[in-house]
């Protein structure tokens, strides 16, 4: 039987509000093997009943079932929109209609009435508290209304309110953008919410990144000084009227009890203060002040249809523990970025105080340093009236454990529960192994992702800084979009690179950049500069092949192509003789083979910008040629061998060696393919003696390690990958995971072995870059890797590499066509080799080639027809299942 099984808008099921006609796919489902779709039939619709059809794209004969573009069609504002599709395959089958997906678009071209109001003025500049709106309107017959739909933004965090509910399940919003450019507005369906008579809509505003203290500098109002509202609520009525009811001088606005929120700091809350029913209908506002008009370019609204803030799951505490000074501590068991929800009876004037820390120290006490001068406290006043739950509104914390300086009563840990927020992304990776440390490990990579990508990449979610450094974004994205879907994720945030990019073409250390003109006093930044750095700014580049790559959407590519080739210009502006390096560069970053009391590793900047510059080249010229823009894909390929010439002339000898012997010199220039081919064998040889001189070990920072085990396993050294992935003593991976860490530290000994830390100043311990090793988990012991001349896992390459101990691996990654899995299961070993047993499902409409490496021969083939090649034993399959039973002499 053929059926769709799910139908995506821009990867979403859904889409609340969005400015252009979103890509649709879908995903196909069918017994049979070796199914391919020969034709879709596509329409949508303002109902979901499709009695009125927009669109219809009749019977098209074609493969494709995702990216689909369909061209500009004429969309009305602030309307609902209905997709469908059906599908025939080759196997003579055509599947039912398959459930509507749908979609809310924004204001479009139709502008916005409303003002941007504010129950503050300039005066409040340096304000931490929020404050309240609200305007009552009136509704003949709420049951006249055939849709309505609410299009809101802040200057500031904003939670919007609706008769006497929060609207949405959406955190943090309207996020944070360069707001300057690029302000987001969020979209809701409140059909249904509305009632006859009286409605009240209200907000409450807290300072956020617009305008609260931001950035290790501790600064403050980069975008502004002062929070403000805009919102436009659009109702359709069945008789074909319209109302737009909007944020004006005619609302009100005052304090809340929200008396400060920051994002490092946390909150206070005086419950004392609520003004009850103040969102609700009835409620005497007579007191209330009126607004202002705050002057904003509304041009930057843009309307965001997914991937918000939200609160993502539950965790309840572990355990309590007494430490031995005497602090009451609730352990959650796991690091992690959100609140702590409570409930607390007592009575008026007592409060619940929270501090929010991720470890503890050597003695097992409460461990504070490594916050710098973030707070992470919340502080709430009972009003006495029976029992009060809370969590905040405009701040977040990264913790696993809570510090209970105050609590009414005794502390029941019934009473307490961790909300992880997150922006929201839908799963899609999974892996699991017979080793329990390297499961931990996956796991720990996995945090690190929910920990960090709220809403920007931060580089870490606890101290005084939580930015989005580029380097950690760039080197985990492969990771990240593996373990989900981060398409939407990326998309917003590599916007606000190109926006937030020099006039040459420079890309800031930070996105959004709130380091340019602020770092005066900083030792490194004050000469050095904030933007331009190598493998920080390749982001611009690195990221939107990586998206192209996972999802085969062309439209990040051309939204970024500009920004790509602006940092490819700016890199060859300042090169000589095509050797590259500018200002500041953070090099192989907090590697151990630094000298003593130095952040920067023992890997010349020239190579390590060279290596870069010439990785990033290669791709743009990948990208214009995925966008049939031959002209730049010829001109930058020559630019690309141009470059790689003079690296090997520059820093390799004329009997081949590296010039630099570092562990991170071989790994970037074999990864990046910079070696002669004549030299290959001796630089991986040198790779290897570079690793046993450290006895197993790396001593590789933010730039090497990434690429270590890629370099060893993709050049005939795959014994040595696993024993550098399963070294359990420091440093290495599982060296935290023996620690007892449940997500990814900064710095390999972020706790020493003696238990002492690493210093305080820069000591995270949920900081995800490490875990980019978690791609060689998926691409290689997995071996689930991307084609790209198929991107978007059309053709998938399978090619799992055993080893490692192992006996078993099970993973999966649920690609735009559907689940890709792989399991391999040592089923026999004696002394003529091991006996595999390969489990591999292909969805349908792709493809895949096999790979069964060092195979001797196949037992079991379940009806597929093996090559062999250089490699081992090479096979073409469609989609479907397939059960593989095969031999390896060792």
């Amino acid at each position: 039987m053929l059926s769709i099984a799910k139908l995506t808008l821009d990867l979403e099921p859904v889409l609340q509000g969005v400015d252009r006609m979103p890509v649709i796919g879908w995903e196909i489902e069918s017994h049979n093997r070796n199914v391919k779709q020969v034709s879709y039939w596509l329409q949508i619709s303002p109902d979901e009943n499709f009695s009125t059809v927009i669109f219809d794209s009749g019977k098209v004969n074609s493969e494709t079932s995702n990216n689909l573009d369909v061209g500009e069609i004429s969309l009305q504002p602030s309307t609902r929109y209905f997709v469908r599709v059906q599908v025939q395959d080759n196997h003579g089958q055509t599947s039912d209609w398959c459930s509507a997906a749908y979609f809310i678009t924004g204001l479009l071209n139709s502008g916005w009435q409303a003002e941007f109001i504010s129950a503050e003025t300039p005066a409040d500049k340096n304000s931490s508290a929020t404050t309240s709106l609200r305007k009552s309107f009136a509704i003949n017959n709420a049951g006249d209304i055939a849709f309505a739909v609410l299009h809101v933004s802040a200057l500031g965090l904003y939670e919007f309110h609706l008769n006497g509910q929060k609207v949405g399940n959406d955190e943090l919003t309207p996020g944070w953008t360069s707001y300057h450019h690029h302000l987001l507005y969020q979209t809701y369906d409140l059909t249904g919410l509305l009632q006859s008579g009286e409605n009240v809509m209200g907000a409450i505003l807290g300072a956020g990144w617009f305008k609260g203290d931001m950035g290790f500098t501790r600064d403050r109002n980069y975008y502004g000084e002062q929070t403000a509202l805009i919102c436009q609520l659009v109702i359709h009525y069945k008789d074909g009227r319209k109302d737009i009811i909007y944020s004006d001088s005619g609302w009100k606005g005052n304090n809340s009890p929200i008396l400060f929120s920051e994002i490092y700091d946390g909150e206070i809350y005086d419950a004392r203060k609520e003004l009850s029913g103040w969102d609700n209908k009835d409620y005497p506002a007579t007191s209330w002040r009126p607004v202002n008009i705050v002057r904003y370019d509304k041009t930057t609204l843009t309307a965001q249809g997914s991937c918000k803030v939200r609160q993502i799951e539950l965790l309840n505490p572990q355990e309590m523990i007494i430490t031995p000074e005497g602090d009451r501590v609730i352990d959650f068991g796991q690091n992690l970025s959100g609140w702590v929800e409570f409930k607390a009876t007592g009575r008026a004037g007592d409060q619940v105080i929270l501090r929010h820390f991720e470890v503890l120290d050597a003695n097992g006490n409460v461990y504070l340093d490594n916050l710098r001068s973030a707070k992470q406290r919340v502080e709430y006043t009972l009003k006495g009236d029976g029992e009060e739950i809370y969590h905040p509104h405009f701040t977040w914390q990264g913790f696993r454990y809570v510090k209970v300086e105050e609590y009414p009563g005794e502390v029941n840990l019934d009473n307490f529960t961790a909300i992880v927020l997150h922006s929201a992304m839908e799963p899609t990776g999974h892996f699991a192994c017979s080793n329990p440390d390297l499961n931990q490990l996956h796991h720990n990579i996995l945090w690190g992702l929910k920990g960090n990508f709220v809403d920007v990449p931060t580089d870490c979610p606890q101290r005084d800084e939580r930015l989005g450094w580029t380097g950690d974004a760039q080197i985990f994205c492969r990771t990240a979009s593996y373990l989900m879907q981060t398409r939407n994720f990326f998309a917003k945030w590599l916007t606000d690179l190109r926006f937030d990019q020099t006039p040459e073409g420079g890309v800031p250390h930070v996105i959004p950049d709130i380091l340019d003109g602020r770092c005066g006093e900083d030792r490194l930044l004050s000469g050095g500069g904030t933007h331009s750095a190598s493998a920080w700014a390749d982001a611009a580049v690195i990221n939107p092949w990586t998206m192209y790559l996972m999802y085969g959407d062309t439209r990040v590519l051309e939204n970024q192509y500009g920004s790509m080739k602006g940092w490819i210009d700016f890199m060859q502006a300042h090169a000589e003789n095509n050797i590259w390096r500018y200002r500041l560069q953070f090099g192989d970053w907090v590697a151990l083979d630094a000298k003593e009391g130095s952040y920067f590793g023992a890997t010349p900047n020239d190579l390590t910008c060279t290596a870069y510059y010439a990785w990033s080249t290669l791709l743009f010229a990948k990208a214009a040629k995925a966008l049939n823009r031959q002209a730049d894909h010829e001109s930058y390929l020559a630019l690309h061998h141009a470059i790689v010439r003079s690296f090997q002339e520059e820093f390799f000898t004329p009997t081949g060696r590296l010039a630099a012997r570092t562990q991170t010199a071989h790994i970037l220039a074999l990864y990046f393919n910079l070696v002669p081919d004549a030299f290959r064998q001796r630089t991986t040889d040198t790779l290897v003696e570079l690793l046993e001189e450290q006895g197993g070990h790396l001593v590789t920072g933010f730039v090497g390690t990434p690429y270590f085990c890629h370099a060893l396993s993709q050049n005939g050294r795959a014994k040595e990958a696993w024993a550098l992935l399963l070294k359990d003593d420091f440093p290495s991976w599982l060296y935290q995971v023996k620690a007892g860490a449940t997500t990814i530290w900064e710095h390999w000994d972020g706790i020493k072995p003696d238990g002492s830390m690493w210093s305080a100043d820069m000591n995270s311990f949920n900081h995800y870059a490490y875990g980019a090793v978690g791609e060689w988990l998926y691409r290689v012991v997995a071996g689930i890797e991307a084609d790209e001349q198929q991107p978007g896992f059309k053709h998938a390459l399978i090619s799992p590499l055993t080893g490692g101990g192992l006996d078993w691996v099970r993973a999966g990654y649920h690609s735009v066509y559907g689940e890709i899995s792989v399991q391999w299961k040592v089923i026999g070993e004696d002394a003529q080799g091991k006996t595999l047993r390969l489990d591999v499902g292909i969805p349908a409409n792709s493809t895949a080639t096999i790979s069964l490496l060092a195979a001797d021969s196949v037992p079991e083939t379940d009806g597929v027809d093996f090559v062999r090649n250089a490699t081992g034993l090479t096979a073409e399959v469609g989609s479907g299942r397939y059960q593989i039973t095969y031999v390896i002499k060792e």
